[in-house]
């Protein structure tokens, strides 16, 4: 789990790189098609009335023409994907059960405490070597053995708090995304729109609805995107919140058995075994 952890940030950084390299070729293909505006203008009024100086029809089935006509800004949304993946497949892997909460170990573990096959230095040993979340909670009852109830559910609580800490890592991540992802979208449909009425002021373009249409066309798919990010991230961030904290109940009931067995309420010193009485000797009477 850590391994892959660390194999998926390690990879992030490039991705972020790539994400910006992408922005700036964005950046001067905007400024190289402003500079050839005036060109397509006069061509255009040159032609027919009811020909587009923008071409055709913007298409949502091609993805490398939609990047290309979102706008720089787009790369970000493409960045925010980006992440809502690697982050995505890191917590679907570091929230399986079987991680969290190992089956053979768990039954194992609390059937040799109920049998008293294990004592304090045994079990924490136990709890070390197989570190899940819930072996942690359990290590944090097994430091107190002996100790009064009040004292181990202290540990316990403890013990879970920062297990629960480790299950929610990253998860803001989700929310991030779903946060910023329409408002990028938001920014780049905004910036799109006022380079648009910029364009229609420059050119002739009375009697002309398509240049205004297209460029509107144009600036929208940026809220597309963001939307498409924003809404995975969303339920993703549901999904995960409500995973965890179904783990989180069933390790609470998993500790509280292990603080009912090693409290010092429950832990009764061996009863010392009476001694045997002896039968008086019946005394044979003479006859």
């Amino acid at each position: 789990m850590h391994r892959l952890s660390s194999t998926v940030f390690r990879w992030l950084p490039w991705l972020g790189c790539l994400a910006v390299v992408w922005m700036l070729w964005m950046a001067t293909e905007a400024v190289r098609a402003e500079v050839a505006l005036p060109q397509q203008a006069d061509a255009s009024a040159e032609g027919s009335p009811g020909q587009s100086a923008h071409g055709p029809a913007i298409s949502i089935t091609e993805p490398m023409r939609v990047i290309r006509d979102a706008g720089p800004l787009f790369y970000a949304i493409i960045l925010c994907s980006f992440l809502l993946v690697a982050f995505t497949l890191e917590r679907a892997v570091s929230l399986r059960r079987g991680l969290v909460i190992p089956k053979p170990f768990v039954r194992l573990f609390l059937q040799q405490l109920r049998e008293g096959a294990l004592d304090r230095e045994q079990a924490l040993k136990l709890c070390i070597e197989n570190a899940s979340p819930v072996a942690e909670v359990f290590a944090g009852a097994i430091r107190k053995w002996g100790r009064p109830g009040v004292e181990v559910e202290q540990s316990v609580i403890d013990a879970g708090q920062r297990a629960t800490n480790n299950l929610r890592r990253y998860l803001r991540v989700f929310y991030a995304v779903a946060t910023v992802g329409p408002l990028l979208g938001l920014m780049g449909t905004v910036l799109g729109m006022i380079d648009t009425f910029n364009q229609i002021s420059v050119a002739d373009a009375q009697g002309r609805p398509e240049l205004l249409a297209g460029g509107i066309a144009k600036a929208l798919l940026n809220t597309a995107g963001g939307l498409a990010v924003a809404i995975p991230a969303s339920i993703l961030y549901v999904f995960f919140v409500s995973k965890v904290d179904r783990l989180v109940i069933e390790m609470d009931s998993l500790a509280q058995e292990v603080v009912n067995i090693v409290a010092a309420e429950e832990v009764q010193p061996p009863k010392p075994r009476a001694p045997k009485s002896r039968r008086p000797e019946r005394q044979e009477t003479a006859a």
